[in-house]
C-alpha cells in the first residue's frame, strides 16, 4: 500500500464519522493536522501493544492482530498477507 492510500484511508474513515461541511474559512484544523492526530493516537496505540511484556512467545501472533485490527478500526486493511477469509 502506498503512502498516498494509507493517508486517502485514513481521512476518508475520519470523515465518515463525521459531519462534513464545504465551508472552509472557519474551520480550525485542516486535513492534514487530523490525519496526524489520528496517526499519533494509532502509535500510541500500537507501542501499548508492543511494550505489553506480560504477553509470552507465543502470543506475538496475537500482538500483531492486534495491531492489524488498528489499522482496520482505522479504514485500512492489513493487506493480502492477512486477507484469510
Amino acid at each position: 500500500m502506498e503512502k498516498s492510500d494509507f493517508y486517502r484511508d485514513l481521512l476518508a474513515k475520519l470523515m465518515e464519522s463525521g459531519r462534513v461541511e464545504v465551508i472552509f474559512p472557519d474551520m480550525e484544523l485542516l486535513p492534514e493536522e487530523l490525519v496526524e492526530m489520528k496517526c499519533y493516537s494509532l502509535l500510541l496505540e500500537i507501542r501499548d501493544i508492543i511494550h505489553d511484556e506480560s504477553l509470552d512467545d507465543p502470543e506475538c501472533y496475537q500482538k500483531i492482530e492486534e495491531i492489524i485490527r488498528i489499522f482496520e478500526a482505522a479504514g485500512s486493511g492489513g493487506g493480502v498477507r492477512h486477507d484469510f477469509g
